[in-house]
């Protein structure tokens, strides 16, 4: 798929689910209940229900991780929230900074933008902001964030160097960020890669692990640290609906899988 159609695949799919009253919860990515559309398997595996600054309204379940349970954010940080959605990770991460900080959620989805206005002006808070752009392209100053946050979200962004040369433009000197993303190990079949609702899924876009961390350091951030490595399983269900019994058979075999990492880096 070229990286305008990918673009414009995933934000037809995230503003349908912005678009919904239901909140996903447990569904991650996608679920049994089908709130998704033709989504298929769960990526989430953490539950922010007992992290202070939670808020239910904002929790669509679209997550793969906890970045800000590992992202080091002080009192008074400036925060920039990547893929930020219904604003769940910039409340939590408000909740850290307090009244002297600033977060900031950026989102390519006018419905998720929409959404996430709305519940910040539940709140009352005047230290937070959602910024419709892209992540290849933000909208923002260099030099900006003391804090960089992102969950299941790069793995959606067709050019992953570019992604990062804005994380690295964006965050201030000595600044640094802490992503929870989906990563591969091993071949998966082309039939589970390219196809386009597992895209949504988080699968088909994610790159290979030592790729992702390549990039990471190319770019020229330090200090790269791996807070958790989780394996996502997919049901044989959903793998056979994609491939013949002995792919799948062969698949196992190769110990081929899909990941849910937690990791942070230093500019």
């Amino acid at each position: 798929m070229k990286a305008e159609d990918v673009k414009k695949m995933v934000q037809e799919k995230y503003g349908s689910i912005a678009s919904q009253s239901v909140v996903l919860n447990q569904s991650g990515c996608c679920g049994p209940s089908a709130c998704c559309g033709e989504l298929e398997f769960s990526m989430i595996g953490d539950e922010y229900t007992s992290m202070k600054g939670h808020n239910p309204d904002a929790d669509l379940g679209l997550g793969c991780g906890l970045p800000t349970e590992y992202a080091g954010i002080h009192p008074g940080d400036s925060v920039l929230d990547l893929g930020s959605g219904a604003g769940n990770d910039c409340f939590v991460a408000r909740s850290i900074v307090g009244e002297n900080g600033k977060v900031t959620g950026l989102d390519f989805t006018e419905e998720m933008i929409s959404k996430a206005q709305v519940n910040l002006a539940k709140t009352g808070f005047t230290n937070m902001e959602f910024v419709l752009g892209d992540i290849e392209n933000m909208p923002l100053p260099e030099n900006a964030f003391d804090v960089l946050i992102s969950n299941c979200v790069l793995n959606l962004v067709p050019d992953k160097q570019q992604a990062f040369s804005e994380i690295f433009r964006v965050l201030k000197p000595g600044g640094h960020f802490c992503i929870s993303d989906v990563v591969l190990v091993g071949d998966l079949p082309e039939k589970i890669k390219h196809e386009a609702e597992m895209y949504a899924g988080c699968v088909a876009g994610a790159s290979q692990e030592p790729d992702y961390l390549q990039i990471i350091q190319n770019i020229g951030f330090s200090d790269l640290q791996i807070h958790k490595r989780r394996a996502i399983t997919v049901p044989d269900d959903v793998l056979r609906k994609y491939l013949s019994e002995e792919e799948v058979a062969e698949l196992k075999s190769k110990g081929a899988g899909i990941f849910s990492l937690t990791l942070s880096a230093t500019k």
